[in-house]
């Protein structure tokens, strides 16, 4: 094998990994053993939130490639409608970490007598009604993915949950930081690192291209704008 993978998570930690071999429409997945820990590299992850994923580069050059650590067939990776498809579980988390970071908000303004102020109730409610909106939305994706469905609307199901999700979830950082104010910034605050945590992983790539395969699919006709809600 040769090169590295430079957001590796759980080093250290996990003994395998899943990577994907060469690129393109053949791609391979293959199973690695990752317990050697001169190949991991923590100090290469600089970012300011997920610290605690134990994150950095892992360098696979050198390793052998046997034929029992291959996983599937080539291509298998990115057949639809579960490769895009399955963003819907990206969204999962994303809604459910904006629904945690909401209620650790609320936790700490209770504590400290804040919750009752109008201003509070109303801020937070409006994007809690949100995230429960967002949490329907991959409900239905995840339950359409087993449906005898068009595979481009599973698709745009999902992404369409992980878009709204994302959006819900910076939502949700903005009302918390106004509602707690200078508190959810100091070193100590748990908002605050769950926060952080929260905005590095809403970055997931590809956001806008996401957005045009699923607009294209779901204005293309009179049939395909109610989605799986049809």
């Amino acid at each position: 094998m040769k090169g590295e993978k430079i957001f590796a998570s759980g080093l250290g930690t996990v003994t395998h990994t899943l990577v994907s071999l060469n690129s393109g429409p053949e791609v391979q997945l293959a199973l690695i053993d990752v317990t050697d820990p001169a190949r991991g590299d923590a100090s290469q992850w600089d970012m300011l939130g997920m610290r605690a994923t134990a994150s950095g580069t892992y360098d696979f050059s050198g390793l052998p490639l046997e034929d029992d650590a291959l996983i599937g067939a080539p291509g298998d990776y990115l057949k639809e409608p579960h490769f895009v498809g399955g963003v819907w579980r990206i969204a999962a988390l994303q809604a459910g970490a904006a629904a945690g970071l909401i209620d650790a908000a609320a936790t700490a303004l209770r504590d400290m007598d804040r919750l009752e102020a109008e201003a509070q109730l109303s801020r937070l409610m409006q994007v809690l009604m949100r995230v429960w909106a967002g949490m329907a939305l991959v409900e239905r994706a995840a339950l359409a993915d087993a449906d005898d469905r068009a595979e481009e609307t599973l698709v745009s199901t999902a992404i369409a949950a992980r878009i709204y999700t994302e959006e819900v979830a910076l939502d949700a950082i903005k009302a918390v930081e106004q509602s707690l104010g200078l508190r959810h910034f100091t070193g100590t605050s748990e908002t605050g690192r769950m926060a952080r945590d929260l905005s590095v992983y809403l970055r997931q790539a590809a956001r806008d291209a996401f957005l045009q395969r699923a607009a294209r699919h779901a204005l293309s006709s009179d049939q395909t704008v109610w989605g799986v809600f049809g």
